[in-house]
Formats: C-alpha cells, sequence, structure tokens
C-alpha cells in the first residue's frame, strides 16, 4: 500500500517541479484566491500567481493582467470542483480569443492524481502533508 502512495506522492511532486520551472520561465499561473497563492508559494512556486477571484476582479481584469505579463501562455490552476471546472473552461475560451494559449496540463494531471481526495488548489498543501504521514505509517 505505501509503495502505490510514495508513487503517487513522487508523481505529484513532478508536477509541481515542472509547474515550478514553467513559471520560473515567466509563464504566470492563474488560480481562483489568496488561499491557492499562498499554497503555491508554501510548494515552492515563485513566478507570477494571478488570482482570479481575489479582490472582485472580473473575466476581463484577469485576462488583462494574463496580457500586461507578455507572455504567449498561462497556466490555469483552478480548483478541481463544479466551479473551478467552469471558470477553468470560461478562461480557456477567453485566453484563446486573445491569442493566449490556455496550459491545461498541470491542472488535468494534478487532478486524474488526487481526484476527489483534493478539491481546490489550496488543499494540496495539506494532502501532501496527509500523504507523507499515510507513506511513514503514522495516519
Amino acid at each position: 500500500m505505501s509503495s502505490r502512495l510514495e508513487e503517487k506522492e513522487e508523481k505529484i511532486l513532478r508536477v509541481l517541479e515542472h509547474l515550478t520551472e514553467e513559471s520560473a520561465k515567466g509563464k504566470p499561473i492563474i488560480v481562483e484566491g489568496k488561499n491557492d497563492n499562498a499554497t503555491l508559494r508554501a510548494l515552492g512556486v515563485e513566478g507570477e500567481i494571478i488570482s482570479a477571484k481575489a479582490g472582485g476582479k472580473s473575466l476581463l481584469d484577469v485576462i488583462y493582467e494574463v496580457k500586461k505579463s507578455k507572455t504567449q501562455e498561462a497556466i490555469l490552476l483552478l480548483d478541481f470542483d463544479r466551479r473551478g471546472k467552469e471558470l477553468t473552461k470560461l478562461l480557456k475560451q477567453n485566453l484563446e480569443k486573445t491569442k493566449i494559449k490556455p496550459n491545461l496540463t498541470f491542472w488535468t494531471k494534478l487532478l486524474e492524481l488526487v481526484g476527489r481526495e483534493v478539491k481546490d488548489v489550496e488543499g494540496l498543501a495539506t494532502y501532501m502533508e496527509t500523504l507523507k504521514r499515510r507513506i511513514s505509517g503514522f495516519a
């Protein structure tokens, strides 16, 4: 059992490592709120993180912020619940209209790995801690 958990932890860490690398290349990451932003920071992501729902921002405000970063691609990493999926779809469509490539790779991979166990980006750090405890046998 723990080898399966270790494999899962390793895969998640690889996704987060790759996310950190892409972010360091100047690709902004779009999350839902300030807590998601704080979680990514705690997980080691240092690049630009745009909170889509913080401070009463509209969809246009978020798109404008991405355009300001003068990038050809933005990473969408919104929550894994129904509302997060809807917002991801809306942002994807709007970014494509402005010729900015929406990157859903990380969102898709994390969704596959954490499935129903984590409903939002904010819960990733806690999930990783729980996974570590379960692997070491202190669940």
